[in-house]
């Protein structure tokens, strides 16, 4: 039952995802979710006890898509305020506040006196110097990395991790060979890889990997995932993965 919290105020929209069980509050003209962070949802395996941190949370739409999932808490990051702030909201209207908290944090300056078995993050994509700056400051601080590059997110994963854990990241093509370097400089290695293709046949444009301290060079490649089939429509995996499966 929605309640008066659940109206989205003005310049907001009221969305809902997995057939109506996660409601979703995101503003018209800031940061919206793409396709990429429910990829990166289902992409992540957890367990009952495990401490999740998530950096770059946004809207919280990853941590709201992993709230049916076991875990034992969920620390959210969010630099800026007002996407941190809707996040919270956003916790609450899906009665998640026991599980989830959601901390506004530059994740550079981030230190908890804990480890975590999982790190995930779906970070900005678009080099410092590369692209077009939104006039929108709070889509361009979530799309450009004007608040820490790969590098920085790597080395930080690897102060964060368990020393058995996982960190999962979505991230584009294109970056393939930073994403490497970072993770090599880090002293992580990957150990499960899937390409995203959007159509049979055509070249990967998305990857998703987990990382982990593992000293084995044995790497999981998992078979790629397929967006789209012939007229535009879902492929059945795709399909079930934005269904909440």
């Amino acid at each position: 039952m929605r309640t008066a919290g659940s109206r989205p105020r003005s310049g907001e929209t009221l969305d809902t995802f997995c057939h109506g069980r996660v409601l979703v509050l995101q503003k018209k003209r800031g940061y919206r979710f793409s396709v990429d962070a429910p990829l990166l949802a289902d992409f992540v395996r957890t367990k009952r006890a495990d401490e999740v941190l998530e950096v770059g949370t946004g809207s919280g739409i990853i941590a709201l898509l992993l709230g049916r999932r076991p875990f034992r808490r969920l620390t959210a990051l969010e630099v800026q305020p007002g996407l941190a702030a809707l996040a919270r909201r956003n916790v609450a209207l899906n009665g998640l506040e026991d599980r989830i908290k959601v901390v506004r944090a530059d994740y550079r300056k981030f230190r908890p006196r804990r480890k975590f078995d999982v790190v995930l993050s779906n970070p900005p994509y678009i080099p410092k110097a590369g692209g077009f700056l939104s006039r929108v400051d709070e889509r361009s601080i979530a799309r450009h990395e004007l608040r820490g590059a790969i590098g920085d997110l790597m080395r930080m994963t690897a102060e964060w991790l368990a020393p058995r854990g996982r960190a999962c990241f979505v991230f584009p093509e294109r970056r393939r060979a930073d994403f490497l370097a970072a993770v090599e400089a880090s002293g992580l290695r990957v150990r499960r890889w899937r390409s995203v293709r959007p159509r049979a046949g055509e070249p990967p444009n998305l990857f998703l990997a987990e990382l982990g301290f593992s000293e084995s060079r044995d790497v999981e490649v998992m078979p790629p995932l397929v967006l789209f089939r012939r007229g535009g429509r879902y492929t059945a995996e795709a399909e079930a993965i934005f269904s909440g499966r």
